[in-house]
């Protein structure tokens, strides 16, 4: 749909801006007049700007993906305005490439102003849950704006402000920005400030709590939930985290939580930003143990950030080899959160790493990519092929493992006066305090050696940089624990399952399996097992088979249904234990102690 709306209309929208416009403010207007199909129309307004100017969409945010947004967006018409109030002069809006417009006066406009405010309106269509994405519809709106707004490349560092209008009579919007001048509008220092702070738009549920220092606001959409239970679970999260790192970074820090069925959908998650998160998932629990880790990246990556992500490239892949550390172990530090505020008990705490451990032991991958080059990596991760376990391995999950087998390296050295906790505080003085961004290859080893007084640089270069098998039992015993692994024998389906746009497919094939001697092919649609729908925690259901039972697949291939029986497969899995040694030595209860507690002699 095109946007045209009167001189008139128009000149009261930069009115109704003016306020900031004597510095060179950009500005946006987002319409949410028309929920049910799904359109975001977006006006901005780029003042003092010459003929020729140019405007981008981001090809990437929230996901180390390319995405490429623009595929989303429609209708892009510009208008020239010398003065406001005055006449309109409508542009040629040139594609330049598959992201950025130029925006240039008529060949016949000679003798007319070539500068003055551009006002540029498109539509861009977004109906996709969960944090990672944007979605309107009728029950709410959710926006993050890099994915919905275009910006002056060369121009990101000005003054911004977004309104929108029309909003649903009953809804209210909320993001962590500054109000702006008018209703249902906020302002942000630049683009990327702008674009940093996630938008609810909705019938929401809100609540507010004080801790460590700061004021925290909580949103909520869901049809119900345990608000009690909510409050007294983030409450103990931020104090601790606060009182581990010396204080919040923040005044004022927003929860945007978005708790049903979302991870039926794939759309399950959290994203973190400078001063607020965006959390998905189908449980309380779910978006609890998610807070955890989405509130410590306020430190871990927000402020404490590597050099090879500064400034933010929006237009391609910007590579990076720490996000073993970046988001690896702040998992180390959402469990370490949860078990030291009681949220979790020990053992649960030892199961998750034990399975951890489990899970990066049936990874064949890990014998030849290292936690680093599965950072570099991370932008394949849309491809299904390279997640499989005989292609790569996942850096959150070999950095959680990382974070703790580091932590208790540190602490043996240091009779337990040092932690890896130290070594956040020391990075977050040293880097987010001073405004400096941190080596990526060589920025945490100096870190900890800085902080431990000895070099651990034969531990990083043999299980960080390299791809050294990690020698567990020795590892977890210096800080009084069993590790136990037992190989099991468990059923094998033959091939992996993937999710699409069209539904569960089979993304691949094991060769030499009875999967696929009875002609199950690459590319087939998954409709059923055993005569129900097949399953969408698929490692569940296959959890509970035996080898040699007889499956019944029906696929569809080609458009036509047909039905598919074989026998289960066997395959080898790993159980991992870790459970406390029985008469620990004195420095090993110390260590163990450290570490459950966040505590050092």
């Amino acid at each position: 749909m095109h946007l045209l709306r009167s001189l008139a209309t128009l000149a009261l929208v930069v009115l109704i801006f003016n306020a900031r416009a004597s510095s060179a403010t950009i500005r946006y207007q987002i319409r949410l007049q028309d929920p049910q199909k799904h359109i975001f129309a977006v006006e901005m307004t780029i003042p003092k700007a010459p003929s020729g100017t140019r405007v981008a969409l981001p090809a990437w945010n929230a996901l180390y993906q390319i995405r490429d947004f623009a595929y989303r967006v429609r209708d892009v018409n510009a208008w020239l305005s010398s003065a406001p109030g005055s006449a309109t002069q409508q542009l040629f809006v040139t594609k330049v490439d598959k992201q950025t417009w130029q925006l240039g006066v008529p060949a016949d406009s000679a003798g007319k102003s070539t500068a003055g405010d551009i006002a540029v309106r498109y539509t861009i269509q977004w109906d996709d849950a969960g944090p990672f994405d944007s979605q309107l519809n009728a029950h709410h709106a959710f926006l993050n704006l890099a994915e919905v707004l275009l910006y002056v490349p060369d121009r990101r560092g000005e003054d911004t402000v977004i309104r929108f209008d029309p909003v649903p009579g009953d809804w209210k919007t909320i993001a962590e920005l500054p109000a702006g001048p008018v209703a249902n509008s906020f302002t942000a220092e630049n683009y990327d400030a702008l674009v940093d702070a996630p938008v609810e738009a909705g019938k929401f549920d809100e609540f507010e709590f004080d801790s460590g220092g700061a004021h925290f606001r909580v949103v909520v959409d869901a049809n119900a939930y345990r608000r009690a239970s909510l409050e007294n679970a983030l409450k103990r999260i931020t104090a601790y985290q606060s009182q581990l790192m010396d204080g919040l970074p923040f005044k004022e820090f927003t929860f945007l939580f978005h708790i049903g069925p979302y991870t039926e959908v794939g759309a399950g998650g959290g994203m973190e930003h400078m001063n607020s998160t965006a959390i998905s998932a189908g449980s309380l629990e779910g978006v609890i143990y998610i807070a955890a880790h989405e509130l410590f990246h306020v430190w871990n990556v927000k402020r404490i950030r590597p050099q090879s992500l500064e400034p933010v490239d929006y237009t391609k892949e910007q590579y990076t080899r720490v996000l073993w550390f970046a988001e690896g172990v702040t998992n180390t530090y959402q469990n370490y959160t949860l078990e030291r505020t009681g949220l979790w008990s020990k053992d649960a705490f030892y199961g998750d790493l034990a399975e951890q451990v489990c899970d990066l032991q049936s990874r064949p991958a890990r014998l030849w990519q290292s936690a680093e080059e599965s950072s570099m990596d991370a932008w394949f991760e849309k491809y299904e092929f390279y997640n499989r376990p005989d292609r790569s391995i996942w850096y959150y999950n070999k950095g959680q493992i990382l974070g703790v087998l580091l932590d208790i390296a540190i602490r043996d050295a240091t009779d337990n006066r040092k932690s890896l906790d130290d070594v956040f505080r020391f990075m977050n003085e040293k880097y987010a305090h001073e405004g400096k961004f941190y080596d990526d290859h060589e920025g945490v080893p100096a870190a900890v050696a800085e902080v431990a007084g000895k070099s651990f640089q034969d531990l990083f270069e043999r299980y960080v940089f390299g791809t050294d098998e990690i020698p567990y039992s020795a590892f977890f015993g210096n800080a009084g624990l069993n590790f136990k692994l037992e190989a099991l024998k468990t059923a094998d389906l033959g091939f992996w399952p993937g999710k699409t746009l069209h539904g569960i497919v089979v993304s691949a094939i094991e060769s030499g399996s009875s999967a696929e001697a009875a002609g199950v092919r690459e590319g087939d649609s998954l409709l059923e097992i055993n005569g129900a729908p097949f399953p969408a925690r698929f490692s569940e259901w296959l959890h509970d088979q035996k080898p040699g039972e007889r499956v019944k697949l029906r696929i569809r291939r080609d458009g036509e249904e047909k039905e598919i029986a074989f026998p289960l497969g066997t395959r080898t899995d790993n159980e991992c234990r870790l459970s406390e040694t029985d008469h620990p030595s004195e420095k090993q209860r110390r260590i163990l102690e450290g570490l459950l507690h966040g505590s050092t002699n």
